[in-house]
């Protein structure tokens, strides 16, 4: 399977360090299927850091060497999805919220944020959540890699 990463600045070492904390599968490196997905995410880097330009990584991946790994996988956005992202976005401490190597699901983006931000401001309940991001247009899949172990099953092309 071939995945694209985007980025302000290239690199040769994925570094899990230098990831974000608080990220909707939590702190690792996000690919995406879609090349003009990352490309996006890449032009979204440069101008939320202003600084260095769009980049996108190609990596291939093998499939079967998924098999041998801890894999999450959410086909849709359903309740255990929704809940999934709260808690490793609402994560308080520097240590993994879960135990899975690879994570493979919806992207929460901006609409999908706001969706999120009602369900946690008590304006809707769960299934209210789950019922309204259903409905939306547009859904795009990210490949999360969160061990070192899933790390070096990704080889750069």
């Amino acid at each position: 399977m071939k995945l694209y990463h985007g980025t302000n600045r290239d690199f040769d070492k994925i570094d899990l360090l230098k990831s974000k904390p608080n990220k909707d599968f939590g702190r690792g490196f996000y690919l995406s299927a879609a090349y003009e997905q990352a490309l996006n995410m890449a032009q979204v880097k440069v101008e939320q850091l202003e600084a260095g330009c769009p980049i996108v990584q190609s990596y291939l991946v093998d499939d079967d060497s998924l098999t041998d790994l801890c894999v999450l996988r959410f086909d849709g956005y359903s309740e255990e999805w929704a809940k999934f992202i709260l808690l490793n976005r609402n994560n308080p401490t520097d240590n993994p919220a879960h135990e899975y190597d690879v994570v493979i699901g919806p992207i929460a983006n901006d609409r999908v944020g706001v969706q999120l931000w009602r369900y946690e401001n008590h304006s809707i309940d769960l299934s209210t959540l789950v019922h309204n991001l259903q409905y939306m247009k547009g859904v795009t899949f990210q490949y999360f890699f969160g061990t070192e172990r899933a790390i070096k099953l990704l080889k750069r092309i």
